[in-house]
């Protein structure tokens, strides 16, 4: 391969994840005439439409979609092999991008990363906080970190916090009328607070599991949200039973100011984890990175 088309695969990469030749030119730091010049001289040299474009979009043809699902892992995989040779270093390095939901990031990553960055200068970390889940090698993040159910199998995945546990809450003041349900299907007679993510497409529906029974409930209310401290707010206000990490209202529960109700009905789960390709050869500072953030439970 001549050194020139390594170049024209990246910057193909590049359009084809940012979907826009502007915002990849940004990112290459390039013009994006100079970009449309290298696409197209890339299209004739294999002979073939990789993109389609429109006034108002642009999208992989599918020799563009197949190009992309070989292109992304090999050039993941470079990189990963030349974050390697930082062993050679006096100090360790390297740029790593880790995708995480923003309950993760604030809960479990960034208390443990703050302390670790601070004795290793050279280790650059970007955070991208995602509610939706991603795939890290076609998106080439370096690792994401999700909860320990949501991971494929084909990644190696290790635990960054403890079992985590779903709970239903609610104010005091929303059972002055009727009396906390015993049940989930006692929800439906409550003003529930619905939480709306891009996982799932639509408002989440909340789940149950009880001696072996699961059960999965919607439930209606007067608001919704698409972010879990605004739930929690709408909770302290009163305006319904709401659905949250228990870490999430552990301190309100502790003031009363929550209270928590169907507690026989949300047994843990697994915590989150963080994973990555099994195929990907470590870096001694993605290693590092790593056992830092790696839970360990107390003794």
């Amino acid at each position: 391969m001549r050194r020139e088309d390594l170049g024209d695969l990246m910057a193909f990469l590049t359009v084809a994840e940012e979907q826009s030749f502007t915002k990849a030119a940004a990112r290459l730091g390039t013009s994006q005439s100079s970009l449309s010049l290298i696409i197209r001289r890339l299209e004739e040299r294999l002979g073939l439409r990789l993109l389609t474009r429109t006034t108002r979009s642009l999208a992989p043809t599918p020799a563009g979609e197949q190009l992309l699902s070989t292109l992304g892992p090999a050039l993941g995989n470079i990189d990963a092999q030349l974050s390697a040779l930082t062993e050679f270093r006096d100090k360790p390095a390297g740029n790593f991008r880790i995708t995480a939901g923003q309950h993760a990031i604030d809960t479990v990553i960034w208390p443990k990363l703050s302390k670790f960055l601070w004795d290793y200068p050279d280790i650059k970390v970007e955070l991208v906080a995602e509610s939706a889940l991603t795939d890290i090698v076609a998106e080439r993040f370096d690792a994401g970190v999700r909860l320990g159910d949501q991971v494929e199998k084909d990644m190696i995945a290790v635990a960054v916090g403890p079992m985590a546990r779903m709970i239903t809450v609610a104010a005091p003041t929303c059972f002055d009328q009727l009396a906390p349900p015993s049940t989930p299907h006692e929800l439906t007679a409550h003003r529930c607070i619905n939480l709306r993510l891009p996982s799932y497409g639509g408002f989440y529906a909340w789940e149950f599991e009880k001696d072996g029974q699961e059960l999965r409930v919607r439930v209606d209310g007067q608001v919704a949200f698409n972010a879990v401290p605004q739930t929690v707010i709408g909770a302290l206000d009163g305006y319904g039973i709401a659905y949250l990490h228990e870490d999430a209202v552990r301190e309100h529960l502790d003031s009363g100011r929550l209270v928590q109700i169907l507690a026989d009905w949300t047994p843990p789960f697994a915590g989150y984890h963080l994973y990555y390709p099994s195929r990907r050869h470590p870096s001694p500072a993605f290693s590092m990175l790593v056992d830092a953030l790696r839970h360990h439970p107390a003794a």
